[in-house]
């Protein structure tokens, strides 16, 4: 009946899917944690690191525990001693043990509070170490496939409620169990028949708390993948907030956003409305008990089968026995948030990570550049490739221009090359080594890479050309400016080199940003240059600036030049033309336009166009 009236009120995107966070293109997801016993293990694993301190925290659940239930006996005990007409000095001692009982209890209370609180923040700091790193070995595609906002949740949102979840609901579902497990013996010590009253609630307790549990479970982890869409799409529109307001998209944007909080509204609504009917149940059945054993205790009281303290003592634990089942029930929505959480985090410590290097790999000192491609294909998916038969050489010191209309694989054969991606077909060597047998550190350790769309880290324009070698000196830096062409607008700027840049460059222009990029390169002294478009967001002035640091830079380094315009593509060595994923031609500027083929209809066209 519920599910009819809450159908129609649930936003129509579709339910979540352990496997909706999918893998790379190309490649068969590994399992994820589905399971609670599976994510709690894990989660185990990394709280077993403070075993020590785990157990000085049981201890002093343990303690709270039991001094909680001698309070409540200790006052029926004195209620008895009063009734039998008990002289002072006893109340003296009663009140001097129940202060030092509570004391105690409020002692090991903080204590334990303290304690765990500590491990859970480390417990969540590895946690969060550990998926960064997974991050940083994750290989390209994965990173192709998915939103960063929504990776982001990961690391921020889902690891946050973990870290609730450890900080106080650990602690309260095991002071729980304990209570629990203290306050039927002592009950069963004192009268069987009361204690079966109290139990009499349990069952409906517990066959509620099932009924809630089930309903609430998938909208918990719902309301997390929908958070995690939300965040992506937060993250891609503020940065792309130029391209929406250029096109005036605003409405269409907030549209969107509307529909994505939306769905985080319905999965949040229905979860917590759920899960809100288990204090009021505990509530109801609080209080059944409660007028069971008052009433069953007074007749027995009047017949003198129990003392009033006994009944003292009963009405207090009955409600210490429902108290911790309604923590529990509460703590329950938290611990399914946090299991959620932890899931999605596990997910990504669970994706495959960038082919290790075979055992026998080598380290390369150093790099002549000869590059060779023999035979190689790859796809980005099944079923086409987006390059067949590649085959080139390319000499140490040889300027390689690849040229080709959008979508020929020009940026794929050099992510192949970089290894970033390895070809489904086909050998690549480099100095007459297979790539493979080369560690990938160690390989793009000798490259560097100037790309279309530079990117600038906060900090520092030093720190961000010195990212291309972090050993150099001032001097080295400022050299590799100069021989970018980059010195000059440095020296202009209020704090020159120790201007602070923000993520995105802001405060210089495309062009100097570029600029910037292609000192990184120079500072980095590789073996291999890629130039990735690398020309192509700056002004024909600029351009030509730094066209004389280009070629210091590309003297006696083999270079791969992703560009249109005329003037780079001229002096080339080696002119490659790609066509559908295939070379169709190779050969100098000169030799290509001899063959009035396919480059020299392009030249005709567009790259004529834009020399006149």
């Amino acid at each position: 009946m519920l599910k009819t009236f809450v159908e129609p009120f649930r936003h129509p995107y579709p339910k979540l899917d352990a496997n909706a966070a999918g893998s790379a293109a190309g490649r068969k997801p590994k399992a994820k944690a589905k399971n609670w016993s599976g994510t709690l293990g894990r989660i185990w694993q990394y709280l077993a690191r403070r075993k020590a301190k785990l157990a000085l925290v049981l201890l002093m659940v343990v303690a709270s525990s039991a001094l909680a239930l001698l309070g409540p006996y200790l006052i029926g005990v004195a209620v008895d001693d009063f009734l039998a007409g008990g002289g002072g000095a006893p109340w003296v001692l009663f009140l001097t043990g129940l202060g030092a009982v509570y004391i105690g209890f409020s002692l090991s209370s903080w204590l334990q509070n303290i304690w765990m609180i500590e491990i859970a923040q480390e417990t969540v700091y590895r946690m969060r170490i550990d998926l960064f790193r997974q991050l940083h070995r994750l290989p390209i595609p994965f990173f192709g496939t998915r939103q960063q906002g929504e990776i982001m949740s990961r690391l921020t949102n889902d690891i946050d409620n973990v870290s609730s979840t450890l900080n106080s609901s650990a602690i309260q579902i095991f002071s729980s169990v304990l209570t629990l497990i203290g306050t039927l013996a002592v009950m069963l010590y004192l009268s069987p028949l009361l204690t079966l009253l109290t139990f009499m609630v349990v069952p409906l307790m517990m066959l509620g708390m099932r009924w809630i549990t089930r309903r609430t479970g998938p909208l918990y982890k719902e309301r997390q993948k929908n958070l995690g869409e939300l965040n992506g799409y937060i993250e891609e529109t503020l940065s792309g907030q130029r391209i929406i307001k250029a096109f005036s998209q605003e409405e269409r944007v907030m549209r969107e956003f509307r529909e994505r909080n939306d769905a985080i509204r319905q999965s949040g609504f229905w979860a917590q409305t759920i899960s809100g009917f288990i204090p009021k149940l505990m509530n109801a059945l609080n209080n059944l008990g409660f007028a069971l054993v008052a009433g069953v205790g007074g007749i027995l009281a009047i017949r003198g089968a129990i003392t009033v303290g006994v009944i003292i003592v009963f009405v207090e634990y009955s409600r210490q026995f429902t108290r911790p089942l309604n923590d529990l029930a509460n703590q329950w929505n938290t611990l399914l948030s946090a299991i959620a959480g932890a899931e999605r985090v596990f997910e990504v410590m669970d994706e495959e990570v960038e082919e290790r290097d075979e055992g026998a790999a080598v380290t390369l000192q150093q790099v002549e550049g000869a590059v060779r491609f023999s035979d190689v294909s790859f796809s980005y998916e099944e079923g086409g490739d987006t390059l067949e038969g590649i085959s080139f050489e390319a000499k140490p010191g040889e300027m390689i221009a690849l040229v080709g209309p959008t979508g020929a694989g020009k940026t794929t054969l050099i992510q192949l090359l970089s290894r970033f991606y390895n070809p489904s077909k086909g050998v690549i060597t480099v100095d007459g080594r297979d790539i493979t047998s080369i560690r990938r550190e160690s390989l793009r350790s000798h490259m560097a890479f100037v790309l279309q769309d530079s990117f600038l880290f906060k900090g520092t324009i030093r720190e961000n050309i010195r990212f291309g070698r972090l050993d150099a000196t001032d001097e080295e830096v400022e050299e590799a400016s100069r021989l970018a062409n980059a010195h000059s607008f440095i020296m202009r700027l209020q704090d020159g080199y120790d201007k602070m840049l923000d993520a995105d460059g802001s405060g210089i222009s495309q062009g100097q940003r570029q600029l910037l990029a292609i000192a990184r390169a120079i500072l980095a002294n590789p073996s291999i240059l890629v130039l990735d478009e690398a020309t192509s967001s700056i002004d024909t002035v600029t351009e030509l600036k730094i066209q004389e640091g280009l070629q210091r830079l590309m003297k006696g380094r083999t270079s791969f030049v992703i560009a249109h315009r005329l003037n780079t593509i001229r002096q080339a060595d080696k002119i490659l033309v790609l066509k559908d994923g295939r070379l169709i031609e190779q050969g100098s500027h000169e030799e290509l336009l001899r063959q009035e083929g396919f480059y020299s209809e392009l030249y005709q066209g567009t790259l004529q166009g834009e020399d006149e």
